[in-house]
């Protein structure tokens, strides 16, 4: 499996012909929908859907299929019959040829006065496992975490923490777009030492062989 980084909560998955991109939102490339085979949204927040782009994708590729959370769906099914499919916790499909599973209900806390929305993860192949917006533990060995670094709903401590728990081999940042360039050194440092994990940090457009 070839994955790629796209800017921010997004990455595009490459396997046997086809490509799956996951959470290609407004903090993303235009085109980091384009080309895609399938795609997968965690949740609505416009930094992991983008609707404008996922729509330009959709009908640039006819056969592109979406698969994500009711919310996301109601906006986009309409026009894509049959195209796009509504998961949740449990759910378990395949998308150009990978298998998926689902996990997770809610997004992360931003504050007690804020109402939280829904949020799923998805396990891809069993092996790479992006959580949305949610410090979710999917309760099977993950041997890539794609790890949500920095948002106004974690501190460094919380995502060590969540790093040890799930125990993966790697993990490989995303949502990194609130985090400077200055700043970087300092996470990659704990990240590294205090995870219990491989801590990778790709560039947006760099890959890496799974």
């Amino acid at each position: 499996m070839k994955l790629t980084k796209k800017s921010h909560a997004c990455v595009r998955l490459e396997k046997d012909g086809r490509t799956l991109v996951i959470d290609p939102g407004g903090f993303s490339e235009e085109d980091a929908a384009l080309g895609a085979d399938a795609v997968l949204i965690t949740h609505e927040h416009p930094d992991h859907f983008e609707e404008g782009r996922l729509r330009a994708a959709l009908e640039a590729a006819p056969g592109a299929e979406v698969w994500t959370l009711r919310s996301v769906a109601e906006r986009i099914s309409a026009a894509f019959p049959g195209r796009v499919h509504t998961v949740g916790e449990g759910d378990t499909f395949t998308a150009a040829g990978f298998d998926v599973e689902v996990h997770g209900q809610l997004h992360a806390v931003i504050h007690p006065d804020l109402p939280r929305i829904t949020n799923v993860g998805y396990l891809v192949d069993g092996s790479v496992f992006h959580p949305g917006d949610a410090l979710t533990v999917p309760g099977r060995p993950v041997e890539t975490l794609m790890l949500p670094v920095m948002a106004p709903w974690s501190k460094i401590s919380e995502v060590i923490d969540y790093v040890r728990e799930v125990k993966p081999q790697r993990t490989i940042d995303v949502h990194d777009a609130l985090l400077t360039p200055l700043a970087r050194p300092i996470y990659d440092t704990h990240l590294g030492n205090l995870s219990g994990a491989e801590h990778r940090r790709l560039t947006p457009g760099a890959y890496t062989e799974l």
